[in-house]
């Protein structure tokens, strides 16, 4: 941890973002909480639940085409105090969702929601390259992770006790309080980078990407191998787990906050003890054991207590598979085209997550267990270390130093 304090103290604008990122992702889980709780509450059907969870990555995946081409031509700061702002409007308007025939109005206020926190989520990711390098730019990206898994842990937790001592409604008021202080630290903070600007049009711009994507093809098969990760979408999942096993010996926000907080646990402490050890060979054994730790998730699954252990085994590589992919993928493209290909790498991984989500849903629909559910993620997971040991032998893939 002390690499991580040290480059927060000869980083200030990275301290200050990651301050930022710390307030509006612990807010964020309030809502994350409140939502599932209000539909399990409302007795909505398991396709709804699946479905809910791929919005919260859909919106991400159609802004993805332009948005990047946004982040080039725009000055980062300017364009996160926009993307906070309706964060803002759209999570305090949660409040107004009160039972089935409010469906629409929360479909909608989610994907407004998450538009906005991925575009800013990208354009952040565009933004750590431009002032950092290096293994300074690895220990951000895990730095980052490792912020998203304590906010998780924190956010899903304490969220779990607030909906169920004071409701939904106070978690959307809290979470967009949340967002109102991550606002006023940005809009206080200086960021100074250099705009590339370019004289093409949008049109342009992605035709261009495309070009040099078409050059570059060790960068598509790092966008495809990063978003493997996006099988670790398992909201909905632990949202039908609670509801099938566990809501008649534990109240149902409870068993989401405990669930995701343990999960979380794992996020957190996984960078912290094997970041050191893992290189681009040994990443190929970081795939397989996430597979492994599905499984074997899916094996406790009926028993709260030991779901909630398997749930730390599951979350502990799931950080440095996301941060290490990542990390590749900034390393072995060019700068101009940082949030163009940050913006179409994060395409894809929303799309894995969002496909993830709605699948859980349907096999669930159509009396698929859970835990067989959990073992297709698991294969999935071993694939994505094949694949991966083919990306090495096959592309020049840079080692990040």
């Amino acid at each position: 941890m002390n690499e991580y304090f040290k480059l927060l103290k000869s980083e200030p604008v990275l301290k200050r973002l990651s301050i930022i990122q710390l307030i509006s992702y612990f807010g964020a889980w309030f809502t994350n909480v409140a939502i599932y709780t209000l539909l399990l509450d409302m007795n909505v059907d398991v396709e709804i639940i699946g479905f809910v969870a791929m919005l919260h990555f859909l919106a991400g995946v159609i802004q993805a085409p332009f948005s990047g081409s946004i982040i080039d031509s725009v000055k980062p700061k300017k364009l996160m105090l926009g993307l906070i702002l309706i964060e803002i409007f759209a999570t305090l308007s949660l409040i107004f969702v009160n039972n089935l025939s409010d469906l629409y109005l929360l479909y909608t206020l989610i994907f407004l929601k998450m538009a906005a926190a991925s575009f800013y989520f990208t354009t952040e990711m565009s933004l750590l390259p431009k002032i950092l390098d290096g293994a300074k730019l690895q220990k951000a990206n895990e730095l980052h992770s490792i912020i998203w898994s304590l906010s998780y842990t924190l956010g899903m937790a304490l969220s779990g006790f607030v909906v169920y001592w004071l409701g939904v409604k106070a978690a959307f008021i809290l979470d967009a309080f949340m967002f109102v202080g991550a606002f006023v630290l940005l809009y206080r903070l200086e960021i100074e980078v250099e705009i590339i600007h370019s004289k093409e049009n949008f049109l342009g711009m992605m035709k261009d990407t495309f070009t040099y994507l078409k050059s570059s093809p060790s960068a598509i098969h790092l966008m495809l191998i990063h978003a493997f990760v996006g099988l670790t979408a398992f909201d909905a999942l632990v949202a039908l787990m609670v509801n099938q096993y566990y809501a008649t010996i534990i109240a149902t926000s409870l068993a989401l906050g405990l669930l995701h907080a343990s999960r979380a646990v794992g996020l957190v402490i996984g960078p912290i003890l094997i970041s050191e050890w893992v290189n681009n060979r040994r990443m190929i054994y970081v795939f397989i054991f996430q597979g492994l730790a599905v499984w074997l998730w899916a094996y406790a699954m009926e028993n709260f207590y030991l779901s909630l252990a398997a749930s730390v085994v599951v979350g502990f590589f799931t950080t440095t598979l996301w941060s290490y992919t990542y990390t590749l993928l900034q390393k072995n493209i060019q700068a101009k085209y940082y949030g163009r290909i940050v913006a179409y790498n994060d395409m894809l991984f929303l799309s894995s997550a969002a496909f993830t989500s709605y699948m859980i849903g349907f096999l669930a629909k159509i009396d698929y267990s859970l835990e067989l559910i959990a073992l297709f993620i698991g294969v999935g997971f071993m694939i994505g270390g094949i694949y991966f040991a083919w990306i090495l032998k096959s592309q020049k893939i840079r080692e990040i130093e």
